[in-house]
């Protein structure tokens, strides 16, 4: 009799038949855990964001409310250390990016953030949206905040402040 060096493909297929079981149970588990976790780290964002706006006011009173992600954060500026009106350093530079003005968006964790500022001086108005970078990938809920600092859901459409609470 000959010794039997190494695997038949019969076995070798056996294998990979397992394997791409396992993977077709494990890869949509995996992927709804990671939508849930980007969820989660988009409702953090904007209470970070409903933080970082009180303390803005707080700190400028002349200025109200920040208009955009991008005054925020660190600004532009690489290594800048000292706040002002202009870039209060309130939100790391992922979530205060620099593009963060107007109605362009800051992604983080899936989602993209952005500020709209009402109008005057101060400003006393502000929302913001959370929205997922890929709908149905990276998240299935659409997130809304505003100077009520109560953030709201919903799951078809951008959030607005008619939508559900998150409780």
């Amino acid at each position: 009799m000959r010794s039997q060096k190494g695997f038949s493909l019969v076995e070798l297929l056996l294998v990979v038949a397992v394997i791409l079981i396992l993977s077709a149970i494990a890869v949509p588990n995996f992927m709804r855990a990671r939508m849930a976790a980007n969820e989660s780290s988009a409702i953090a964002s904007l209470r970070n964001i409903d933080t970082a706006q009180v303390a803005y006011a707080e700190t400028y009173p002349q200025v109200g409310f920040a208009p955009d992600l991008n005054t925020l954060g660190p600004g532009a500026t690489a290594g800048n250390t000292s706040s002002s009106s202009t870039n209060a350093l309130l939100l790391d530079n992922v979530l205060g990016c620099a593009a963060g003005v107007g109605t362009a968006y800051c992604e983080k964790s899936g989602y993209e953030f952005n500020i709209t500022a009402g109008t005057g001086t101060p400003l006393n108005i502000y929302s913001a949206n959370g929205n997922p970078a890929a709908p149905g990938q990276s998240g299935t809920r659409y997130f809304f905040t505003d100077n009520s600092a109560v953030i709201r859901f919903n799951t078809t459409t951008l959030a607005s402040v008619a939508d559900q609470e998150i409780q």
